[in-house]
C-alpha cells in the first residue's frame, strides 16, 4: 500500500474519481478499530460486577478503582493521540494503537482465569486498557483528513457512532466468556454460575436460574441474564 502524494477532496473531479474509494477504505477499516479500542477501553465496567458476583476476593471499593483508573487513564491519552496522526501517519497510528489493545484484552484473560490474581496486576491492566480511549481522538483526527468538509459530519458521525458500540459489544460478551468457557481450554476454567448454584454441569445453568435457585453472591438477581430469583428461594 502507498503513500499518498497528492490530496484535494475539495476538488470534485479529484473526488469522484479517486479520494471517495480511499475515504471509504480508511472508514471502514478505522470503524472496527475505534469498536475494539472503546471495547477494550470500558469493558472493566462490566468485569468488575462479574467480579464481585463470582466471588473474587476483593472489596467494591478496590474493583471499583479499575474502572476509574481506565477512565482516567483513557482520557489523558486523548490528548497526545490527536496529534499522532500528524507525527506518525494515519496508518501506522491505526495499526499501533490497535495492536496496543491486545496486551491489555490477552492479560485481563490471563488474570480473570485465576481469582488469586493480585488487584494490582488488574489496576496495570486497567492503566493499560486506557489505549483504548486514546484509539478515539487519533481516530477521529485520521477520518477528518480523508472527507470534504460537506461530507465530514456523516463520516465522522459514523466512525464514533459505529465506534461505540465496542461499549454494548462488551456487555454482552464478557458475560459470556466469563460463564461459559467460550475458548474452551484455551482460556481455563470458566467462573460458572452453575458452580455457585451447586449444579456441575454448566448446561444445567438456565435451569438452575429459571428453578430460583440464589446464593449470596447473587442477591437474588442474576446481573448476566437479567432473570429475577423469587424472593423465597433458597
Amino acid at each position: 500500500m502507498s503513500d499518498i502524494r497528492e490530496w484535494d477532496v475539495e476538488n470534485e473531479q479529484f473526488w469522484e474519481s479517486k479520494g471517495k474509494k480511499i475515504a471509504s477504505r480508511n472508514l471502514w477499516i478505522s470503524i472496527p478499530s475505534l469498536l475494539c479500542g472503546f471495547a477494550v477501553w470500558l469493558y472493566w465496567g462490566v468485569i468488575t460486577v462479574q467480579m464481585l458476583n463470582l466471588g473474587f476476593p476483593f472489596a467494591k471499593s478496590e474493583l471499583f478503582t479499575l474502572m476509574a483508573i481506565a477512565g482516567l487513564t483513557g482520557a489523558t491519552l486523548r490528548i497526545p493521540s490527536s496529534f499522532f496522526i500528524r507525527l506518525n501517519g494515519g496508518r501506522n497510528t491505526l495499526f499501533f494503537t490497535t495492536a496496543l489493545l491486545m496486551i491489555p484484552a490477552l492479560g485481563a484473560g490471563i488474570a480473570l482465569s485465576d481469582q488469586n490474581t493480585p488487584l494490582w496486576v488488574f489496576q496495570a491492566l486497567a492503566l493499560l486498557s486506557g489505549f483504548g480511549g486514546g484509539n478515539f481522538a487519533s481516530s477521529m483526527s485520521n477520518i477528518s483528513f480523508f472527507y470534504p468538509k460537506k461530507q465530514q459530519g456523516l463520516a465522522l458521525g459514523l466512525n464514533a457512532g459505529l465506534g461505540n458500540f465496542g461499549v454494548t459489544t462488551m456487555q454482552i460478551l464478557v458475560p459470556l466468556a466469563m460463564t461459559f468457557g467460550l475458548f474452551g481450554a484455551l482460556g481455563g476454567d470458566s467462573h460458572g454460575v452453575a458452580e455457585h448454584l451447586g449444579y456441575a454441569d454448566r448446561k444445567n445453568t438456565r435451569r438452575a436460574l429459571k428453578r430460583g435457585y440464589r446464593t449470596p453472591a447473587l442477591s437474588g438477581y442474576c446481573s448476566w441474564c437479567r432473570w429475577r430469583l423469587p424472593a423465597g428461594s433458597a
